[in-house]
């Protein structure tokens, strides 16, 4: 008699978890930032990586477009990642910005000497702060703005062989 009460619940339990698992699949992710697009950035005012400068909006406005890509050493998606960036920062019309998330500084610029440096201008944001400004929650993530910080996309992970054919695609218009 015991033995069937415990099978009993240990199926319960089972259906309970299944039960709620795919009713949490099916809820729209809290995190989904896909809204951004469209929307503008009013200001960027980061601090540089390597300098004590500020990196402002006049900075990022030389290019048609800018792509803001929150990046880290530790962070293995960012090296999948990194060989498109090398390619963009070749293109013309897009200035890309590297913003380097909760890393250590010597961390960053080992990873950037080791593998290349695509970015324009490198800031920092060691507490992740400055990130949920920009609707980050993850890395890699990167921003695409025209030159009125409009928000043309926003990828979620790191940047792909389509993704980095969409951009080129976008900043070739002219």
């Amino acid at each position: 008699m015991l033995n069937q009460i415990t099978k009993i619940l240990i199926t319960l339990l089972i259906i309970f978890f299944l039960t709620i698992f795919f009713v949490g699949l099916k809820k729209k992710s809290i995190y989904d930032t896909k809204n951004l697009v469209g929307q503008e950035i009013s200001s960027i005012n980061l601090k540089n990586l390597n300098e004590n400068k500020t990196i402002t909006t006049q900075d990022i406005k030389i290019d048609k477009y800018t792509l803001i890509n929150f990046w880290a050493s530790w962070c293995t998606p960012c090296l999948y990642e990194h060989p498109y960036l090398l390619k963009l920062h070749k293109e013309k019309n897009i200035t890309i910005l590297g913003i380097n998330y909760k890393d250590k500084k010597k961390n960053a610029l080992k990873f950037l000497n080791d593998n290349g440096n695509p970015y324009h201008f490198l800031a920092k944001d060691h507490s992740g702060k400055q990130s949920i400004n920009f609707g980050i929650y993850g890395i890699p993530e990167s921003i695409l703005l025209d030159r009125n910080l409009i928000i043309i996309e926003k990828f979620i992970g790191p940047i792909s062989k389509e993704d980095f054919e969409y951009i080129k695609k976008i900043i070739k218009k002219i």
